[in-house]
């Protein structure tokens, strides 16, 4: 039975192993017991340097006070998806996720596991953005006015839709004034192109527009960086403008709403009362003149019922609600917005399409758009892609398989001989069967394969006709 115990033990630490997180195992004392392959990596360490040691000893920055490791141990409660920013014993600076558990044995704690996930590369970026961003807030106003990010116009929002033109006439008298606007509508609609054009619209188009995806960053980074940090507020927490500071005079546009923790929200809603923002960490605060747009892509009514919004929020942002209609919705908008995706992808692939096949006008039409504008827009890049250079119809065989439904190869072979015997027969066989794969790879692009198999492209122009490799109809 030992036996047994020793080999599961050994396939339980090999499969800790292998996993992509990192598994930490320390006991009463703070002296680890399993450091697993990951943490190491993580970490800069190696499992020989950690396991037998002291936990302080490995990692000096942290203390009983900022470490999840101690504070479980104290309180025998765990403590789940916490940052944490520490140094270790080589000077790596790193961060991580961590979710932390106690080890009970008769309903006393003899250690503590940590599973934790590395972001240290993603705080890093997030550090150089919100750097780039203080620079900018920090800059003379002529700057200021020229790094705005707010690029569409009401000019760029164009349909004939009943119901996106009634938006879009709500959101132009909207812009005449600084009351917090709500935009509701499915994923890749537009909701940021309105929010830009409210802005170039109004009183404060001089100044910045900042947009920040509220599910882009995790909820511990995210409050520094909406409201700021004041030095020694955490390990490594310097003196930095949070988004109402950087954008103070401006507009600030907040996407996914709903994706927000409800502690954010709360702080988020105090600001817009009184126009007062504390960094984290500091004890002064400083009078903003912020104008807020915000974004959902699911129905407020259903972000209240769950629990994902709070109300009183709600009806402080809900000022002016604008709600953009999916594509689906505005199919008499299709050949519009197609010509004006052709017109964008024309100077941007220097080709000169005209006109698309009525054909591949219906596939469009009767395409249900799951991701609405910008899908679109993909698949008019995408098509573009399939073209050749010379082309001047986008034809039904152009348009993405998503949409035709057609997930077969675009071409067939008719091989010179279908028993090669001699080594010239062989070959050519390998050499076509290399142009059958790299044009299947590359979706029948002949540009592209030409790149592929480093031969010009009239070359294999020539070999497609030699060896008999043409579309399918």
């Amino acid at each position: 039975m030992s036996g047994q115990n020793e080999h599961g033990a050994a396939y339980f630490e090999k499969m800790l192993n292998i996993i992509d997180v990192g598994v930490h195992l320390i006991d009463r004392e703070g002296i680890t017991i399993f450091y697993n392959d990951k943490m190491a990596e993580t970490d800069g360490l190696k499992r020989e340097q950690v396991v037998g040691k002291n936990f302080f000893e490995l990692f000096p920055s942290l203390t009983n006070e900022t470490s999840t490791f101690m504070k479980v141990l104290q309180s025998g409660t765990e403590i789940r998806e916490k940052i944490q920013t520490y140094v270790s014993v080589t000077g790596k600076r790193i961060t991580t996720i961590n979710s932390t558990y106690p080890i009970l044995e008769h309903g006393e704690i003899i250690g503590a596991l940590e599973v934790a996930k590395d972001i240290t590369s993603i705080v890093h970026l997030h550090d150089q953005i919100l750097d780039l961003r203080h620079q900018i807030y920090e800059s003379p106003a002529k700057e200021k006015k020229s790094a705005s990010s707010a690029r569409y116009h009401f000019s760029d929002l164009i349909g004939k839709n009943e119901a996106f033109l009634q938006t879009i006439s709500f959101a132009k008298k909207a812009s005449r004034t600084s009351s917090p606007v709500l935009i509701c509508g499915p994923t890749g609609t537009g909701k940021e192109l309105v929010a830009q054009s409210i802005h170039n619209a109004g009183a404060r188009r001089n100044r910045l527009f900042i947009a920040q995806n509220c599910a882009a960053v995790p909820n511990e980074l995210m409050e520094g960086i909406m409201f700021g940090t004041a030095r020694g507020a955490f390990t490594g927490a310097i003196d930095r403008a949070g988004l109402f500071e950087q954008a103070n005079g401006g507009t600030l546009f907040l996407d996914e709403l709903n994706s927000l923790d409800l502690f954010l929200q709360a702080k988020l809603l105090r600001v817009l009362q009184d126009g007062l923002v504390r960094r984290v960490g500091g004890t002064n605060e400083q009078q903003v003149d912020v104008r807020i747009i915000t974004a959902m892509n699911i129905d407020p009514k259903d972000a209240l019922d769950k629990g994902m919004l709070r109300s009183d929020l709600f009806y402080r942002l809900n000022v002016v609600n604008l709600t953009l209609p999916p594509l689906a919705g505005r199919k008499e908008d299709i050949p519009i917005l197609t010509n004006h995706f052709i017109d964008k992808f024309n100077d941007l692939f220097g080709m000169k399409i005209t006109s698309i096949a009525p054909s591949a006008m219906q596939r469009l039409l009767d395409y249900h758009w799951p991701g609405n504008i910008r899908e679109l827009s993909h698949a008019i890049e995408s098509t573009y892609n399939m073209m050749e250079l010379e082309c001047e119809i986008i034809e039904e065989t152009h348009l993405p398989a998503s949409i035709t439904g057609n997930n077969a190869l675009r071409f067939e072979q008719r091989p010179e001989s279908a028993n090669p015997t001699g080594l010239t027969d062989k070959v050519k066989q390998l050499e076509r069967e290399a142009i059958v794969s790299a044009l299947a790879h590359h979706q029948y692009n002949v540009t592209l394969t030409a790149q592929a198999l480093g031969i010009k492209r009239q070359a294999l122009q020539y070999k497609l006709h030699r060896y008999g490799i043409v579309r399918k109809p």
